[in-house]
Order: C-alpha cells, then structure tokens, then sequence
C-alpha cells in the first residue's frame, strides 16, 4: 500500500527553465569563484548552502564563515526576481497526478531545498498552494530541515506532517541522483524521472526502483508499487 508520495519540485512537477541552476551560479559567482559547468551539474541537486560552500571553493574562494549562508539568501533572491519575470509552468500532467493520487486516498507532498519565501509565490501562481488545498497536503522547504537533499529529512518530515509513520508505504519522486540518495537515505522507495537535470544513463546507473518519464506515469505504477511495498 501507497500512503504518501513526495515531490521534489524542480525538473519533478515544475519546469523552472534552467533558473535555479543559474541563480546558483550568479551566487556563487558574486563571491569572485568561478563556476565550472561540469561542477555546477554535480551541485545542483545538493542542498543548496552545502553547494554554495563547494562551488566557492572549487572556483578558488575560501569561504568565510557564514558566508555561504549568506549567498544563500542571495541566491533566493536572484530566483524569486527571476521568477517574477518569467513564472515557471508545471510539468505537464502534474495537476491531474496529484488529483488521481487524492483520489485513490493518498497523501502529496512536495518537498524542495529552496526556502518558503522563494516557493511560495511559485505554488500560489501555480494554483498548488494554498488555494487548492487539499491538492497539496504540505510542502517542506529549506526552512523546515536541518539539512536537505541528500540528507532525508525534507522526506521525514512530509512523513511526519501527513501522520505516515511506514517508511514502506513512500514513495520518493525526484529527477536527480541526489533525489535518488535522500529517498534511500530515508528508506523509502526512489522514483525517477526523466524530465529534469538527470539523463537515463545516469538515473538507470543509481538504480531507481522505478525509472519514469515522468511524474504523469505515476498513477499507472501505485498498484504495482502499494503491492511490493504492502
């Protein structure tokens, strides 16, 4: 059985257009680092003042402390402001995803490492959040954990906030690795999909439970998944 499904959000059910991964690089970029291509692929699926650290290291900046927090709340702004100019849309089919998945009783989360003040104007423009209550059953942002992807705490606590206290009965969609390694880490049941920043190669080579080519197939895999999972 099928109790809870996460979400990770960009490349998952929102097709940002690459924003996120230039808003990294403009902050990383700000502190005087260059910014390899090759390393920002590598990064940008990882909580994003862990990759902030990395990148301004690897560019040739020392960080000091606190500051790849502070180019955190940089680059937040420099995607909120990006945003607001060109709003992204949601992958297609992820509204009639989250409808089926209410409808067969199971529980939606979305789970992101950007913080609230970025991801709310987002789920509002998107009609997601609040105003279609009960579509969404939480988000959990940054803001909420200690530590994101690929640590599994944005996935515990949409468990805890749902009241689903079998790890067995999860499943965790993302279209990264690092999505991937937080759903493992968790010790729920990683899914896949192709509409993001991992390619099929790399997303088959990480071993997925399920490999999609996107969140819209979902519906069509619960009965399989809520079997083995059962």
């Amino acid at each position: 059985m099928v109790s809870l499904v996460t979400f990770d959000m960009a490349g998952t059910t929102v097709d940002d257009g690459g924003a996120v991964s230039r808003a990294l690089r403009a902050a990383v970029e700000e502190t005087g680092a260059s910014v390899a291509q090759e390393d920002l692929e590598v990064w940008s699926g990882v909580e994003r003042t862990s990759a902030i650290s990395a990148l301004m290291a690897l560019g040739g900046v020392h960080p000091a402390r606190g500051a790849a927090r502070a180019q955190f709340l940089r680059f937040s702004t420099i995607l909120a402001d990006s945003w607001r100019t060109d709003p992204p849309q949601e992958i297609a089919g992820a509204t009639e995803t989250f409808e089926t998945l209410h409808e067969e009783g199971i529980r939606v989360a979305l789970t992101t490492d950007l913080n609230e003040a970025s991801v709310t104007p987002l789920m509002e423009e998107l009609g997601w959040w609040p105003a279609r209550r009960p579509l969404i059953d939480t988000v959990v942002t940054a803001d909420d954990v200690a530590s994101g992807c690929p640590a599994p705490y944005l996935i515990h606590r949409a468990m805890e906030r749902t009241r689903v206290v079998d790890v067995r009965q999860v499943l965790a969609a993302g279209d990264t690795v690092v999505d991937l390694q937080a759903a493992r880490n968790a010790g729920v049941a990683p899914v896949s999909v192709l509409t993001g920043a991992g390619d099929r190669q790399t997303l088959e080579a990480a071993g997925p439970d399920y490999l999609l080519g996107s969140i819209a197939e979902l519906p069509a895999v619960i009965s399989a998944a809520g079997s083995a999972m059962g």
